[in-house]
């Protein structure tokens, strides 16, 4: 064979051989399967996206049954990605002795969002995240209660199990039955008073979770369900001890419900007759139903490209502490090529630098999201929240306030059920002068997430910058004996300083020590779920009020604190009552400076109005 051939034979099967690879080489396609309520990101097929879409949103309206309720709040948004194999599933998944957990599904929480992370080789894995689920929605959808309740409403759940026909429920998820055959059951006051410091959540196999969950199993399947809401009515709102409570709730003493409990588990044993003869016999205590099915629930699908796709997982995988550098490291690669650079890697990295206090550096994140997606609501979520935990870092006021509003405004156009941005909007509103809407951002706030012992206490300061004062005072006696010693430490500092509000009618976060100097926090450890820190840098405050004159006499001067200073103007039969947050820094003319022992004289004063009869000094003249 003459050279010009072999050369042309060894071209050609170089060709095939480039040719072979790229078609065997493997093709990552990523899709993401959207429901009314869930979008689920895979890169499994098609249909396992959209069978793991169905299942989440079957085991929603499980829970919507159990609770008696036809809608279920949800504040932070859930995202679910599914893996189409265990080897990418372990990529994310926490470690446990340096391995991966042994579960093929897990919830991963966060103050922004939440995650559902799901291995779909295994045809059942969103059964590893339905003890966590109930908890969510038990926390959004139910008011505060007792351990014994959640923990048995979730016990019950767990034992949920579904195919593409039928699904049954109520069957024994923990081995709960020995326990409650062998042991001697707590007395119902005992369990009805544990503690949630006594609750070991890391091992569900013991008296009290099994005891809880047969007390759920009775009460949902005699019809007590609604009776129990009297009885927390009773107990938490009343303080009235658990015998006195199961009494007059359930119509008899503690010692005969108990019986009646545990008669019930007994009647258990007897196995019931399937619903058709055809049918397979059911598990001891379990109840079969028909879920919703594909033409009730509805799936979409559409493709996502792979960086994008990448990014979001690399978003979940860097709130995992064992995978944070490697999601971090994977991000950075993301974003130093422009064929993969995406709004969703530059705000999770964003993420990352706001877990520790890191503004600026989250800042410059941010605004290359906002350029690659002016309107990414998460980018706009994080600037926000940024100036939110940037301020409380500094102790300074929010900066960037007008925009902090426009991004809000923005996310609760996206999701009109975040809770943080309404909780959020609160604040800055309360900073802004607008305390009537405050307050209703922040009950909005709290019907979305009832059990926030944090809203309810910034719902007791909003009330008092609305002079809300018998409100607030409700709340705080409430918060100061709450279980988190930082709440109950802060209810109680409040209620301290009402009779000052009262009579200086300060805003209440202006009820604390000088503004500290604005200087770098410094970094702290982090966890899975630490409460993020979000946004851009700090810009000059806005304020966009109006700035209004008023022309009176100054009746007196209220000197209580080294910078802050209350000046009550008496104009006709109206009192105003004006405050600087930094007298010495204040505009003054007809005096070379300001004094607390002014009192009689006429003043012209500039301000920018807070209510009716209060506002904020921009300048002072002196007659």
């Amino acid at each position: 064979m003459c050279l010009l051939s072999r050369l042309r034979v060894v071209i050609v099967l170089a060709l095939l051989s480039h040719l072979a690879f790229t078609a065997d080489a493997p093709k990552i396609k990523w899709v993401q399967a959207s429901t009314a309520h869930f979008a689920v990101l895979s890169d499994a097929s098609r249909e396992k996206a959209s069978e793991a879409a169905l299942r989440i949103e079957q085991m929603r309206s499980v829970v919507a049954q159990l609770l008696l309720k036809s809608k279920l709040s949800m504040p932070e948004p859930l995202d679910v990605i599914a893996f189409k194999d265990y080897a990418e599933y372990a990529q994310v998944a926490p470690l446990r002795d340096g391995k991966p957990i042994a579960a093929q599904g897990f919830f991963l929480p966060g103050q922004d969002r939440n995650y559902i992370i799901l291995n779909l080789s295994d045809g059942e894995s969103w059964l590893s995240v339905a003890h966590q689920f109930a908890h969510v929605y038990l926390n959004y959808n139910y008011p505060p209660t007792q351990p014994w309740f959640d923990e048995g409403f979730a016990e019950y759940f767990s034992s949920l199990h579904m195919d593409d026909k039928q699904a049954q429920i109520g069957a024994d998820p923990e081995g709960f039955t020995e326990i409650l055959n062998t042991q001697k059951w707590m007395p119902l006051p005992a369990l009805f008073s544990t503690a949630s410091a006594a609750v070991n959540e890391g091992s569900h196999h013991n008296l009290f979770f099994a005891e809880s969950w047969m007390v759920m199993h009775y009460l949902i399947n005699q019809e007590k369900f609604q009776q129990t809401g009297t009885y927390f009515g009773l107990a938490l709102n009343e303080k009235q001890p658990p015998e006195k409570a199961i009494q007059q709730a359930f119509g008899m003493n503690a010692e005969q419900m108990e019986e009646a409990v545990k008669d019930y588990f007994h009647s258990l044993a007897v196995p019931k007759k399937p619903a058709s003869p055809k049918a397979p016999p059911l598990p001891p205590g379990a109840t079969s139903f028909i879920p919703v099915g594909p033409n009730e629930v509805g799936v979409s699908i559409q493709d996502i490209l792979l960086p994008e796709a990448q990014a979001r997982v690399a978003e979940a995988m860097v709130r995992v502490p064992d995978h944070r550098d490697e999601a971090l490291k994977q991000l950075n690669a993301l974003v130093d090529d422009p064929k993969t650079e995406t709004a969703a890697a530059h705000r999770a990295i964003a993420w990352g630098h706001l877990q520790k206090n890191e503004f600026e550096d989250a800042a410059d994140e941010l605004k290359q999201a906002f350029q690659l997606q002016p309107q990414d609501p998460w980018s706009h979520f994080y600037s926000a929240w940024m100036k939110y935990y940037e301020a409380q870092a500094n102790g300074t006021l929010f900066p960037g306030l007008a925009n902090m509003m426009i991004d809000l405004r923005i996310v609760l156009d996206w999701n009109e059920q975040v809770a943080e941005a309404y909780h959020m909007l609160a604040m800055a509103r309360v900073e802004g002068g607008g305390v009537q809407s405050a307050v209703q951002s922040i009950q909005t706030a709290v019907r979305l997430n009832p059990r926030s012992d944090k809203y309810l206490l910034d719902m007791a300061r909003v009330y008092m910058a609305a002079k809300k004062w018998d409100a607030a005072t409700a709340l705080l006696e409430r918060l100061k004996t709450d279980a988190n010693p930082q709440i109950a430490s802060a209810a109680k500092q409040n209620l301290d300083d009402l009779p000052t509000l009262r009579k200086y009618g300060l805003l209440p976060q202006h009820v604390q020590e000088a503004p500290k100097a604005v200087a770098k926090a410094k970094p702290k450890p982090v966890t899975a779920d630490d409460q993020p820190l979000p946004e851009r840098p700090a810009a000059p405050q806005v304020d966009r009020r109006k700035t209004e004159f008023l022309k009176g006499r100054l009746v007196s001067v209220e000197c209580i604190h080294p910078q802050i200073a209350v000046l009550t103007i008496s104009t006709g039969s109206k009192q105003v009552r004006l405050r600087t947050e930094d007298y010495k820094a204040l505009l003054l003319i007809g005096a070379d400076e300001f004094s607390c022992d002014w009192s009689g004289r006429p003043v012209s004063v500039n301000y920018k109005a807070g209510g009716k009869s209060d506002g904020d000094l921009v300048s002072v003249e002196v007659h």
